[in-house]
């Protein structure tokens, strides 16, 4: 289908305007049609600050309802909408507007002092819209968000096409933003927005609608418990309100898992998107400790970039006898490669399937996804961005033709089994996938080298069963007896986000490198895992 976000959601509006659109536990609920006017309030103010079509706007916040209004008002007048993590430290931040060439930052108040630090990192003037999620005074300059409600509603125009950035470092190194067209995306989302919930590929915006609003499409209440700012979540509440259904948020930073079984009883969520055990887990503990023994609208959890074991998806499922579970292999770069789909526990354990457009390329890039047991390296030829933003060598190193196709390789090795699916060996880079949450060593290990004392540093990850991953390091230090791993551990944390602060430390006299400079990471991670410290 060739449409737009923002142009299917004005029509849905109109075609019906009492639906249900975002519930905010405990603080508010918006239909469609005050759902479209707010955001045609937040495309004034948007304008009104002066930004325009192809500026960027970042968004530094948890899930809340701005996040989805800034989102939503931005698309609708071709500004580019950024996602940023809102773990950032101060430098991550300034690294990031800087790179995005971002004109605007909408940020919760709760986020403040480091919003005030990376201004001043940034050096150069940048429009702050604050949300008043806490109480916080407006830092200086700053526009409160909430004023949009005082503008009156720019007038529907089809914005046309536009582009929406998402940072990934999974491929690249330092995060970069992927160019995502909002005309692709939606394209690219038809099976995960509409042949999932059992209706057919609608082939026009007015079909979508119709779909949307005619009775045809099932009652969906989406709740993302992972951030907006990642791909799979993002795209849970986007395609949601695309057939018609309620987005459901949880408006606080901190995740509180009894909350969340609450929303799903009393809201009847039937969709929600989790980062695998790191989420689900806490989420059955909870409803096992409230005595909840069933959760009968629930019909969809999704999970991606994260380990989600078959005990816990067994689990789910005999909490939700009506529960599908999509375990999705995907990237910032390419959408979803392989799923691994769970109606019942006798399903499990769940194998990766490749998706169309995915193939397995060998190391003279032929395919072999069709030959049981060839090793090779997973590529994506379907949909996918136009690249990364301002960096051409990277956008050539990653989004690569062959014979004539164009291919995102996002790194993951594998072992083709028979039928159409595959053994996920692991990443051929050196990124550490924590809780979905992708950590780039080098980052980290300048970090660590700025503490005094610390002669040299690697970083890695070891396997977790929470998390699937955790940072890991091994440090080079003059007197490991006395070196104390808390105090450079609290020191990391200043500089970085929290998830990417090593949870365990070797300390040693050398990390014994080899002539050429490189480092055993196998004999590494063993040590760090029998002698480290852990935090």
């Amino acid at each position: 289908m060739d449409g737009h976000y923002a142009d299917i959601w004005h029509r849905i509006a109109l075609a019906d305007p009492d639906r249900p659109a975002i519930v905010t536990v405990g603080e508010s609920r918006l239909v469609h049609a005050e759902f479209d006017d707010a955001c045609a309030r937040v495309a004034a103010l948007l304008a009104e600050l002066g930004i325009g079509r192809d500026d960027k706007v970042s968004i530094l916040s948890h899930n809340r309802p701005e996040w989805i209004l800034t989102f939503a008002g931005a698309l609708r007048i071709g500004v580019v909408p950024v996602s940023l993590n809102f773990r950032y430290r101060a430098r991550e931040l300034a690294a990031l507007l800087d790179d995005s060439d971002s004109k605007a930052l909408v940020y919760a108040a709760s986020l403040a002092g480091t919003v005030s630090e990376a201004v001043e990192l940034l050096g150069r003037p940048i429009a702050l819209l604050q949300v008043q999620d806490a109480d916080e005074p407006l830092l200086p300059g700053a526009v409160d968000f909430g004023s949009y409600a005082q503008r009156d509603p720019l007038p529907y125009e089809h914005p046309g096409d536009g582009d929406f950035f998402i940072y990934t470092g999974g491929t690249t190194g330092a995060p970069k933003a992927a160019m995502w067209s909002v005309r692709q995306m939606l394209a690219m989302q038809v099976y995960n927005a509409y042949l999932t919930a059992g209706l057919p590929a609608p082939g026009s915006p007015e079909r979508a609608v119709e779909l949307a609003t005619g009775g045809a499409a099932p009652r969906i209440a989406a709740l993302a418990l992972s951030p907006y700012m990642h791909g799979t979540a993002l795209t849970t509440v986007i395609n949601a309100l695309l057939l018609g259904g309620t987005v459901v948020i949880l408006p606080d930073a901190r995740f509180d898992a009894e909350r969340a079984v609450r929303a799903i009883l009393e809201e009847g969520v039937t969709r929600v998107a989790v980062a695998g055990d790191a989420i689900a887990l806490p989420l059955l503990e909870a409803a096992e400790r409230m005595g909840v023994r069933e959760l009968p609208e629930l019909t969809s959890v999704l999970s991606s970039g994260m380990r989600f074991s078959d005990t816990t998806k067994a689990r789910l499922h005999a909490l939700a006898p009506n529960l599908v579970i999509t375990d999705l292999l995907a990237s910032t770069e390419g959408g979803a490669v392989a799923l691994g789909i769970s109606r019942s526990a006798e399903d499990l354990p769940a194998r990766f399937r490749l998706t169309p457009g995915t193939v397995v390329l060998d190391e003279g890039d032929e395919e072999v996804q069709d030959v049981p047991g060839a090793v090779g390296r997973l590529a994506f030829t379907g949909g996918m961005p136009k690249g990364y933003y301002g960096d051409p060598e990277k956008t050539a190193a990653n989004f690569v033709e062959i014979r004539g196709r164009r291919h995102v390789i996002p790194g993951d090795l594998v072992r083709v089994e028979e039928g159409g699916c595959i053994e996920l060996l692991g990443r051929g880079a050196t990124v550490v996938n924590s809780g979905g949450e992708k950590v780039y060593p080098a980052e980290v290990e300048e970090a660590l080298m700025r503490f005094p004392g610390v002669l040299d540093a690697v970083v890695f990850g070891i396997p977790d069963d929470r998390w699937g991953e955790v940072v890991a390091a091994a440090v080079a230090v003059d007197d490991p007896v006395s070196f104390s791993v808390p105090d450079l551990v609290a020191r990391v944390g200043e500089e970085i986000a929290g998830y990417k602060k090593p949870r365990c430390v070797l300390v040693t006299r050398d990390l014994e490198r080899s002539g050429s400079g490189k480092i055993d990471l196998a004999r590494a991670r063993d040590r760090a895992v029998v002698e480290g410290v852990f935090l």
